[in-house]
């Protein structure tokens, strides 16, 4: 398994703003999705394998498109249900809400045994993105604990025109390492568009410089993350089995590691740039943006031609 490496891809959620299942949203020439471009993305910059989380809901819908990927590299899928869970533990009977992007990571681990990204399924990350990561997760100097990186954007680049966004705010320290993340809700361009702004807990209105790094939650990991993982997960359920809206969320994972000192993650610095579908109105934007690389000859009309 020596220097090969895995793409995880979290596709297990319903877009509520979006109003749909925008991982099968249909945004190339030939028909492609934006998970059809990070795949083709982390294909040519070295991964040798994807997984794909979904529901068992979704399975045929979604296998039925990305069924065309097999050709190409080898594809897995493994599913984040409500069952998913560590023997011992009763679910409370309203409970409808997934357990979140720890979570979803976490049941993958029987089908990844080699270094691996995680990406979501409708964020395009750009080619040059998967590249940088390619390249430190197939370091042979980065040791095990060293092994964990994430792929920061400036936030004035990974906002949307139609709304407000949720994103990781991350302090980074001189060395480049992640010293933590703070989810911001509610960030939005101001009335007149030239600043930006979050709104807290209690509505309040606070100012954002927009060249923040952000993590749009592509990461880097060594496959010792599933045990941290494991042990995390079991100490939530433990707390939270009949919560009916609590999650078991990566980046406040990732942020206990690093307060406990047991691992590193290297903040690594893309020259592409982000963007998504949050809105049902960023589609048209994103086509245009696809057109446009193709047009620069990033990619071919048809991906897997």
């Amino acid at each position: 398994m020596k220097d090969k490496i895995t793409l995880l891809v979290l596709a297990a959620g319903m877009g509520s703003r979006y109003g749909g299942l925008k991982q099968v949203d249909k945004i190339g020439p030939g028909g492609e999705t934006i998970t059809d471009y990070s795949v083709y993305d982390a294909k040519r910059a070295g991964f040798d394998k994807v997984v794909f989380v979904i529901r068992k809901s979704i399975e045929a819908d979604f296998k039925e498109i990305f069924q065309r990927l097999e050709k190409h590299i080898e594809v897995e899928y493994v599913f984040q249900e409500l069952d998913a869970i560590p023997s011992g533990f009763q679910i409370h009977p309203d409970r409808t809400k997934p357990w979140g992007t720890g979570h979803a990571v976490w049941v993958a681990r029987e089908a990844i045994d080699t270094p691996f990204a995680v990406i979501n399924a409708d964020d395009f990350y750009g080619a040059r993105s998967y590249q940088v990561v390619a390249n430190f997760l197939k370091n042979p100097e980065i040791s095990p604990r060293e092994k964990y990186c994430m792929v920061g954007f400036p936030l004035k680049n990974t906002l949307s025109e139609f709304g407000h966004v949720s994103r990781g705010v991350c302090q980074v320290d001189s060395n480049n390492y992640l010293k933590g993340i703070v989810e911001r809700t509610k960030i939005q361009y101001t009335h007149d568009k030239n600043g930006i702004i979050y709104f807290d807990e209690n509505d309040q209105p606070h100012k954002l410089i927009g060249n923040e790094t952000v993590s749009m939650n592509f990461w880097g990991f060594s496959t010792e993350i599933f045990d941290y993982l494991e042990s995390q997960f079991l100490h939530f359920i433990k707390h939270n089995a009949h919560n009916i809206k609590a999650e078991f969320y990566l980046p406040s994972a990732i942020n206990e590691l690093i307060a406990e000192n047991k691992i590193n993650v290297s903040v690594l610095q893309s020259p592409d740039n982000w963007f998504g579908v949050t809105y049902k109105e960023d589609k048209e934007i994103t086509i245009k943006r696809i057109k446009q690389l193709i047009h620069e000859g990033i990619y071919p009309e048809q991906l897997w031609a």
